[in-house]
Formats: C-alpha cells, structure tokens, sequence
C-alpha cells in the first residue's frame, strides 16, 4: 500500500516522460549550450559595459569572474543536493533560474545590479552543468553513453565558439542588454523540452538521503572562492593578497576534509578518492584544462605578435581550434562506444601531447601553419580524451553518486582552466620578456614564448598520459580479477 502511494506521488509530482530518449538528450544539449555561451558570450561586451557604465575594466571584468566564481563555488554542492531531492526538479529550478537572472541581467540597471544578477545567473549554470552529465546514464543506454557524451562536448564547444561571434553581432544591432535577453527564449525551450521529455524520477533516486551538508557545503565554497581569487587577482602580479588567498584556499581543504570525516552524510564521500580511476580521472581532467587554457591564453599573441596578423585574421584563425573540438566531440562519442573509454582516452592524451609538441617547436617563417596544423591535432586529442574520460567516470560510478561526481569533474576543468590562465601565461610572460620592461617586443620573443610554454604544456600532457595508463591497467586488472 505504501509503495503504491509512493508511486502515485511521483505520477503527481511531475509528468512521465512522454518524448523519446532523443527529445531528453535534446533538452540537455540544450541546458549545455546554455551554460557554455553563458561563459562566452560576457566577455565580448565588457567595452560596452564600461562605456555605459562609465566604470573601470577592474570594475566590469566582475561581470565575467561573479558567473565563473559561482559556478566554481556551488557545482558540487549541486550535484549533492540533487541526489538527495532527485536530479529532475533541480535541473528544472537550475534551468528556470538561469532564464529568470538571464532577463534580470538585460534589465539591470546599475553595473552592480548586473554582477550580482549574473552570480545568480553563475548558480542556475552550476546546476544544469552538475546534472547534465549525470542525466545521461538515465535516458540513453550504456552502449550510447559515449555518443552522448560527445554530443554535450560538441554543444559545450559551440556555445564556447558562437558566444563572442553572437554577442559581437548582437552589441552592434541591439546594444549590451541583447547579450543576455537572447537567453530568455532558448530557457524557456530547454525548461520546455526537460519537463516534457526528462525521466519524473531516476531509476533508484530516493526522496531522502540524509540530511544536507550546510557545514560542509559553506567550507567548500569559501575554499573554492578563494583559489580562483588567489590566482586571477592582482593583473599578473602575484603579491601578498595572491599568497594569503592561498594560504586560506588551504586552511579550507584541511578544515573541509576534517568535517567530512564527521558528518553522517557528507557532502562528498572522502574515501571515494581512494578509488584510482576516479582520482585519475578529475586528476587528468584539471591537467588537460590546465594545458588547453594555455592555447587561449599564449595562441593570441603569437598569432598578432610572432606572425604579424591582423585582429580579423586573428579571431578568424583562433576559431580552428573549437570548430575542430566540436567536430571532433562527435565522432570521439562513436569511438568511445566502439573501442573503450580507456583506450581512447589514452589515444586522445597520446594525439594532446603530439599537438602540444608540434606547438612548442612553433617557427614563424612557416606563417599560419606553424599554428593551425599543431593545433588540429591537439584539440581532436583534447575531445577524444574529455568525452572519453567523462564516459568512463559516469559509466562507473553508482546512481546515487551521479550528481556529485558530475560536479566533481565539471569543478576540476574549471580550476584546471584557472590554473592554466595564470600559471601557463606568467610562463610565456616570463619566456618572451624581450627586453628591460618585460615587455613582448617582436617576432622572435613571441615564437620563444610560445615554445617555452608547450614545452612546458607537453610535460603536462604526458603526466597526464601516465595517469590515464595506470587507471587503465587498474581497471584491466580488477575486469579480470572479476
């Protein structure tokens, strides 16, 4: 009798799912894009924000960190909350939440208004980021997993690609506030889309899990709040504020793993860290970040300085890489399915590392070549490796646990790509400084530079490979132990 009312509940609670499989894949797709163009889109209209708003770059560049910073903080939280309270109803709230502080972004204002309006914004992303992965497993089967997969990693890379393309065009016919208003209706198809054709309740999702960890949940965000902050402030000068952030982005680990260690229901189960394929994959994860944020951060000014290109031509040529990583998303799903998560990931660090060596022995005289063709190879690399080892960890990991290990891996590209931007770009800084001011004067200091920083990224590239090998075997061995 209870469990009859118990399923009439649900039947009452939201609707089954009345579209196909391929609708439900279409409303995360959707919910992925989303997210991406959220990240991209905001940075194409920081001259306009500071000439509206007669602020500082100091000032308006909060509009980019406020979305990134709460995304960072919250998405394991998420992914928690949602596999006590069942990942459909948050991915709605998520969905819903970031159309709502989409529209309030386009009628803020005042400049604070607009950064406190994209935090919220930053939330809802956090949300559908955490759940999207974790909703795969639920509504494809386990043979399709990889081609989902690399459908959401195509859609991540073009909301990434179409983001400054968009806004651009958006800015120039409609002003800033288009930039986020052009959210509100693709919301509203995606929350659309998920109520119809989402699952009302997972296949073993229980109504309550324990209680929720505030404590655990507060100390981890304060940490992760302040490492992005630690390396990101100061404009490339890493000074005593840079260090004291530090200091307490460590002082938070050390008080967040002692709390864990006594709740009942932890935010996330410690000793699942122990598991080597886990801990290799958000290990591999942050390092290919790491290696693939210095392609945006260093590629720029070789491309301007070393080779000499215009603006256009620039953006034009920076744009290979994404198109390629979206192309590429889709077919690595395929092969994943076909040949093994394991194995292509493997394959996909081996081809990284190859692009990454290419790049470092980047020679002028040979123009945009020297750029375009090392690049192709390391971001059909980077897609095999990300759908693949996103695959392997959602395919192993229980029901239960899908929401906050989803978080856990969306969380380590993050500070991977956090990492990168200060660490591989204070490399070339210090690689091309061309003369008494530290200054990148030419051609030649530009393409030092530049090959300093993927030697560099290269070294990453292959710690990276030597932990995918070890969970390889790991999991061989444990397969035949079975």
């Amino acid at each position: 009798m209870a469990i009859a009312e118990q399923n009439r509940d649900e039947r009452v609670a939201a609707p089954q799912q009345t579209l196909s499989p391929g609708w439900a894949l279409a409303s995360l797709s959707l919910a992925t894009l989303l997210s991406s163009l959220g990240t991209s889109i905001a940075s194409v209209g920081l001259p306009s924000l500071m000439q509206n708003f007669g602020a500082s770059f100091q000032s308006v560049q909060w509009v980019v960190l406020a979305y990134l910073l709460a995304i960072t903080t919250l998405i394991v939280s998420a992914g928690r909350l949602a596999d006590m309270c069942g990942r459909r109803p948050l991915l709605l709230g998520g969905i819903a939440l970031f159309t709502l502080a989409s529209m309030l972004c386009g009628l803020a204002p005042t400049l604070w208004l607009l950064i406190a309006a994209r935090a919220v914004q930053g939330l809802g992303a956090a949300l559908m980021m955490a759940l999207t992965l974790a909703f795969v497993a639920e509504t494809v089967t386990k043979a399709r997993t990889g081609s989902a997969m690399g459908l959401l990693g195509a859609m991540s890379a073009i909301g990434t690609t179409l983001g400054p393309s968009l806004g651009g065009l958006l800015i120039a016919g409609f002003g800033w506030r288009a930039i986020f208003l052009v959210n509100v209706p693709l919301g509203v198809l995606a929350f659309a889309l998920a109520w119809r054709a989402l699952p009302a309740r997972g296949k073993t999702a229980q109504a309550d899990r324990g209680e929720f960890d505030a404590i655990g949940t507060v100390l981890l965000a304060l940490t992760l709040a302040a490492y992005p902050l630690a390396m990101t402030l100061g404009r490339g000068s890493f000074g005593s504020l840079n260090i004291g952030l530090l200091a307490v982005a460590g002082i938070g680990v050390i008080l967040f793993a002692g709390a864990q260690a006594k709740v009942k229901t932890p935010l996330i189960q410690l000793a699942s860290f122990r598991d080597l394929e886990l801990s290799a994959s958000l290990g591999m994860s942050l390092i290919v970040s790491t290696v693939m944020m210095a392609t945006l951060v260093v590629a720029p000014f070789y491309l301007a300085r070393g080779l000499g290109l215009d603006a256009a031509m620039v953006g034009f040529v920076l744009s290979t890489g994404p198109l390629i990583s979206t192309l590429s998303a889709l077919v690595a799903g395929r092969l994943a399915d076909r040949f093994g998560a394991h194995r292509m990931m493997v394959a996909g660090l081996l081809g990284l590392a190859t692009g990454t060596f290419l790049l470092s022995m980047a020679m002028t005289e040979l123009g945009i070549v020297s750029y375009v063709v090392p690049i192709s190879v390391t971001c059909i690399g980077y897609a095999l490796f990300q759908t693949s080892n996103n695959a392997a960890v959602m395919m192993g990991v229980g029901a239960g646990e899908r929401g906050v290990v989803s978080g856990l891996l969306n969380l380590s590209r993050n500070l991977g790509l956090i990492t990168g931007a200060s660490l591989m770009g204070a490399i070339f800084a210090t690689a091309s400084a061309g003369g008494p001011d530290d200054t990148i004067l030419g051609s030649a200091a530009a393409a030092r530079g530049m090959q300093v920083t993927f030697q560099a990224a290269t070294v990453l590239a292959l710690v990276a490979l030597s932990l995918a090998v070890l969970s390889w075997r790991a999991v061989a061995k444990r397969q035949e132990q079975a």
